[in-house]
């Protein structure tokens, strides 16, 4: 689970955007279980089908057998980690939640991958106020769009973090499309949820919170290994864009909820 998708683009065969940045996680053990239960709800969601009472799920001489076992099998080196959704079929943000929740957790630092950042009101002000209790939060945003309206957006909401004191980052490599949280060593979110108000209220996601200082470690390296490819947006430089990438990306902001 993760950010890539099936597409040639995904794996760097797309020449617009060239190298593309994801992290993807393969899971072992009891979550795998919560993954396949999402599974059988979303296909429940689309088909109508429940999978729950379908013999053939259960059967171990069936080539479907069997998605929902009893003991998912034990991991040489388990670690803690929460399966978290989302959807229209939810009555609750709970990923959105979630993240909030690490913000006002973090008392250090914070680090973010995202391709979008379209933060609604909760998530923004999580963000400022830990950046006001003295946490030092670290934003990466791709330096191309692959969705226009949604980059410009996503530059003028970056830039509101920056001017606050945020550090914003800007990938140069190729597309950054990794979607990670990561907070004080102690706790990382991996998924496919983007940090916008499309993933929080519209669409499918499953995040991962990975409760693991080793496994956390490693991502941070990821992140800070990134860095080696990204350009700090510095706050004089962002108060000197031009009018024209002003207003597109005031239109784009008065327009977050849509897209």
């Amino acid at each position: 689970m993760g950010g890539f998708n099936i597409g040639k683009e995904y794996v760097g065969g797309d020449r617009k955007f060239g190298y593309w940045r994801d992290t993807h996680l393969m899971l072992r053990g009891e979550a795998v279980s919560s993954l396949e239960q999402r599974f059988a709800l979303d296909w429940h969601y689309a088909t109508r089908e429940n999978l729950f009472t379908n013999p053939a799920c259960f059967d171990m001489a069936s080539p479907l057998s069997p998605p929902f076992p009893e003991n998912a099998g034990e991991h040489p080196s388990p670690l803690g980690i929460q399966i978290i959704t989302s959807g229209p079929d939810s009555p609750t943000k709970l990923i959105r939640d979630n993240y909030i929740e690490l913000f006002h957790l973090a008392r250090h630092y914070i680090y973010i991958h995202t391709p979008y950042f379209i933060p609604d009101d909760a998530v923004l002000s999580a963000l400022l106020m830990a950046i006001k209790s003295g946490v030092e939060v670290r934003l990466m945003i791709p330096n191309k769009p692959d969705h226009p309206f949604v980059y410009w957006a996503t530059l003028s909401w970056a830039g509101t973090l920056l001017l606050e004191g945020a550090k914003v980052y800007i990938y140069q490599k190729g597309f950054l499309h990794a979607k990670s949280v990561m907070v004080d060593g102690r706790c990382a979110c991996v998924g496919t949820a983007n940090m916008d108000i499309r993933s929080f209220e519209l669409n499918f996601e499953v995040n991962a919170v990975i409760y693991d200082e080793g496994a956390v470690g490693q991502l941070e390296e990821n992140f800070k290994e990134d860095l080696n490819f990204c350009t700090r947006l510095e706050k004089e430089q962002y108060l000197k864009r031009g009018l024209l990438l002003r207003i597109k990306e005031q239109l784009c902001r008065l327009l977050s909820p849509l897209l």
